[in-house]
Parts: structure tokens; C-alpha cells; sequence
């Protein structure tokens, strides 16, 4: 199946840089299937077919970081992360462009969705390479966000995004032309104790 994809060049980067006021403590570092929230995504991202795998830390990165330290990712720092999420994505986007400027694509994702299999990507790769659709979005629990595919063309407005909107602000802008992959999956993300230990119920359970 990799073959099919040796004349794309994806990165990924996996924003993690917030404070996790909700959960009280660092979310990225909470146990989940014997590892950190942080290097399960992590893993998960190297199990796919994009490189570099860039991580996004902010809030609490000297705490995060040591967890990555063996990893062969590239964590870059967001020192303005009380700014929202639009300034990882640039933090994100400016180290990825400056290891190589000839991506095809990026695509972006969030620490705390884990239950996202690394096939997910691929699937992402795979319809657009198929559609060459400006973006690729996961369709989850009525609406359409992240981890999402955005195609270069898009890369100047990435780095132009403000505030806390996110990528979700281009899917917006975009949406008559975005491509929806179901992924029901997407739906779980972990912003709270409650979140957290449903979660763990679900893996004690082996529903996940």
C-alpha cells in the first residue's frame, strides 16, 4: 500500500500545546494503554506514512518533552500558545516548511483524539491523492474537523490564521469543496476527568 503513495510528500503535525485547564493537569501526559496520551499519538502518527512528524508543545513542555526524547520526532515550542490554537498550527507549519519546502500536504491533529489508528492518514493520503481535493476532513459526531489534509495550495492561509479557530476555520471557509471521510472515532477527545475515565472504561471494557 505504501507504494501507492511514493510520489507524495506529507508532513504531519500534531498540535499539543495547550494548558488543559479543563482536565486540571497535563492531558498529554495521562496514562493511556500503558504510555502517555502524548507518545500513544505520537506513535501512532510514526506508524503512518507522513513525515516529519512534527509536535507542537507549549504549556508544559518542559514536563512533556522528556516523554519524546527517544522519539524521531521533531517538538518544536509554541511560546505563545495563550494565543490560541492558530499559533501552534504556524509554529507547526513554519518548522515543517523549513525541513523542506516541497510538501504536497500537511496534515494536522490533535494530541487528545486516541483513538485514532495510523490507517486514518493513510485513508487521508490515499482520497487525495485520488480527488486532489484542497482538504480532507474527518466527518465525526455532526460536524467535520481534524486530523484533516489541507493541500499546499492552502499553506499561506494556514500560516495566516488567528485566534483560537483553528483549522477548523478553513474547513469552514472551504466547505463546499472539503472531502469528508467518516471517522466516528474522532469524536473522543479527552478534555476533561470525565472524558478520561469514560476512556479508561472503554479500554477496561475492550470496546476500544
Amino acid at each position: 500500500m505504501a507504494e501507492t503513495f511514493t510520489n507524495l510528500n506529507v508532513g504531519l503535525i500534531i498540535l499539543a500545546a495547550g494548558a488543559a485547564t479543563r482536565m486540571g493537569k497535563p492531558k498529554q501526559l495521562l496514562v493511556y494503554q500503558g504510555q502517555s496520551l502524548i507518545l500513544h499519538t505520537v506513535n501512532v502518527a510514526l506508524a503512518s506514512l507522513c513525515q516529519p512528524v512534527i509536535v507542537v508543545l507549549g504549556a508544559y513542555i518542559e514536563q512533556i518533552q522528556p516523554e519524546l526524547i527517544t522519539k524521531p520526532v521533531q517538538v518544536v515550542e509554541n511560546s505563545q500558545w495563550q494565543q490560541g490554537m492558530s499559533s501552534s498550527i504556524r509554529t507547526g507549519m513554519t518548522a515543517l516548511l523549513k525541513t523542506n519546502s516541497n510538501f504536497d500536504a500537511v496534515i494536522i491533529s490533535l494530541a487528545d483524539q486516541p483513538l485514532i489508528p495510523p490507517h486514518v492518514f493513510h485513508q487521508l493520503i490515499h482520497s487525495y491523492q485520488e480527488t486532489q481535493k484542497i482538504i480532507i476532513a474527518c466527518q465525526y459526531d455532526n460536524t467535520v474537523g481534524v486530523p484533516a489534509l489541507f493541500s499546499r495550495t492552502l499553506f499561506p492561509e494556514l500560516m495566516q490564521l488567528a485566534g483560537d479557530q483553528g483549522a477548523k476555520a478553513l474547513i469552514q471557509k472551504y466547505r463546499d469543496t472539503v472531502l469528508m471521510v467518516s471517522l466516528p472515532a474522532a469524536a473522543i477527545d479527552i478534555d476533561t476527568p470525565d472524558d478520561y475515565q469514560q476512556l479508561l472504561l472503554q479500554e477496561q471494557t475492550g470496546e476500544t
